[in-house]
């Protein structure tokens, strides 16, 4: 193929050039050897005749001379010349800048539309949703996302988050069949096992704005904690007090863990149990109470909301979550149930976490609850 032969002092000023006059050929590398270098270019042989290479070597020797007079008190005088020559270069390996892109001659353009194109990547591991008509082609998904992702293990989803562990059946479908990971965020870093607990790597930017929020001295409560993203990331660099509360046998294990995976500035205290069991004996009966409470179970919160200001202080804050259309409904469920316990709400802020289903959102409340 056709490559222009410069100097190895001229070849990073001549590739400038040549990218903004549209002719250098990025489909191959520049190769550099015995002092010289070789950019590809695009054009064929019978453009030759036309091409401006000595305005282009008289372009090139006045940037040079501009660029060695800012850096050297001498006065620049060496002129290079360039040449056009064939050159064997060796080809760019180009990665698909998609899924799709990997899929193209794979599935049909109706399928691939058909396709789920988001995922979520929680370390080594990838979760696909691969729609029922698509799932014959499961394994070509697979390997198709194992390429383009370059992650170890490939899952696809096969049912949704269900029971009162939160988990979700998940199918291998592609690269190591083991869904262990450890995953990082913000500077902190979480072991689980996406067969056995539950975890959203799209919660991110919210675990973070509500870890923002924190007050050193805290003292505050996760009723439904997991593997400890939230109470982590908190305590990574506050100083606060976190009981962490869960029902999950496995995931309270891999908080504990994750625990000793991360130097914490605060304190958490692992729970394992229901929430409404554990806040007898752990909390009420011990007269305590939290600055901060952290309700992230969208789908059946709305029944602890009344736990949750029982044990909440006087000026405290709820995060609490729910799925709905609207920010209406949880407000005015908050207000209620603040009210039937002789409190009162006031909404602090109020956002869309992340899309659940068409029409539907994961939302946040922020409310401060204190004493009428």
């Amino acid at each position: 193929m056709l490559a222009i032969k410069v100097p190895l002092i001229g070849i990073n000023e001549l590739k400038k050039i040549l990218m903004e006059k549209g002719i250098l050929n990025k489909d191959y590398k520049i190769l550099s050897e015995n002092r010289h270098g070789y950019i590809p270019i695009i054009m064929g042989k019978e453009e030759l005749a036309k091409f401006p290479l000595k305005s282009i070597e008289n372009e090139l020797n006045e940037k040079l001379r501009k660029v060695k007079g800012r850096n050297d008190t001498k006065t620049y005088t060496t002129k290079i010349t360039i040449e056009i020559i064939e050159k064997d270069l060796e080809k760019l390996k180009k990665n698909p800048k998609s899924l799709v892109d990997e899929l193209k001659g794979k599935l049909n353009i109706h399928e691939i539309e058909d396709l789920k194109k988001s995922f979520d990547i929680i370390g080594d591991v990838v979760i696909l949703e691969i729609p029922e008509n698509l799932e014959k082609y499961k394994n070509t998904i697979g390997e198709a996302a194992l390429n383009f992702t370059k992650r170890k293990a490939i899952f696809m989803k096969k049912s949704a988050i269900k029971g009162v562990m939160r988990v979700r059946e998940i199918e291998h479908i592609a690269g190591e069949n083991n869904s262990q990971t450890l995953y990082k965020e913000h500077g902190i870093r979480l072991k689980l096992d996406l067969e056995d607990v539950y975890f959203s790597p799209r919660l991110a930017t919210e675990r973070l704005r509500v870890a923002k929020e924190v007050s050193e001295d805290e003292t505050i409560l996760d009723m439904f904690a997991g593997i400890g993203p939230f109470p982590i990331l908190i305590a990574k660099n506050t100083k606060v007090k976190i009981f962490a509360v869960d029902i999950n046998t496995t995931a309270i294990e891999y908080m504990k863990e994750n625990i000793t995976l991360n130097r914490l500035k605060g304190e958490i205290i692992p729970i394992l149990g229901d929430i409404n069991e554990v806040s007898y004996e752990k909390f009420q009966k011990k007269r305590i109470k939290f600055d901060r409470i952290i309700m992230n179970l969208p789908g059946t919160s709305f029944k602890f909301l009344g736990l949750a200001i029982s044990l909440i202080k006087s000026g405290g804050v709820i995060h609490y979550y729910e799925f709905s259309d609207s920010y209406s409904q949880a407000s005015q469920r908050i207000e209620k149930i603040a009210n039937d316990y002789g409190m009162k709400s006031k909404v602090l802020a109020s956002r869309k976490v992340k899309s659940s289903s068409p029409g539907m959102w994961h939302i946040v409340i922020d409310a401060k609850i204190t004493k009428k």
